[in-house]
């Protein structure tokens, strides 16, 4: 059996959009008075009183850069919540924001949508089945997790 783990914002990456993020928009780090907010450089979900930012990022021209991939109109960029200061990262390699509906949209080698599924079911099991079903095809290169109420990104899993 294959496992698919989640890939957070790479920490090069992170320093970068903390200067300038992907809209050439300097980060404006916030106190989180509640908490809650899913944070993309570790995967979890903010605690009261960190600080945080919510910078825009474009996962899909990221990729495409390094893999010579050209999205074309399929390049999009959006918000997403990250640590205002370096964070470690995830603790482990669990599949997080499980918990509520997400779409599993699926990008071609070039960087095309080629679809996706909505999981209805919240848990790591109904998950870890529609990233396996998203990899059975095999000119799914990686998916992205995205929140279904707005779209966001959440993170990417790319093809093990």
């Amino acid at each position: 059996m294959t496992t698919h783990f989640p890939r957070p914002v790479e920490p090069t990456v992170l320093k970068e959009l903390r200067s300038a993020d992907d809209a050439g928009r300097r980060m404006v780090p916030v106190t989180d008075e509640e908490g809650g907010a899913p944070l993309r450089c570790c995967l979890r979900h903010s605690e009261p009183g960190e600080r945080i930012a919510l910078v825009s990022y474009a996962p899909l021209r990221r990729w495409a850069a390094e893999t010579g991939a050209d999205p074309g109109a399929y390049d999009e960029q959006g918000p997403v919540f990250i640590h205002a200061e370096d964070c470690p990262g995830p603790d482990g390699d669990r599949l997080p924001f499980t918990n509520s509906h997400r779409t599993v949209r699926r990008y071609s080698a070039d960087g095309h949508i080629l679809g996706g599924e909505l999981v209805q079911t919240p848990g790591d099991e109904a998950f870890r089945a529609a990233l396996r079903n998203a990899f059975d095809d095999p000119s799914v290169a990686l998916v992205h997790v995205r929140a279904v109420e707005y779209g966001c990104f959440l993170y990417e899993v790319r093809r093990p």
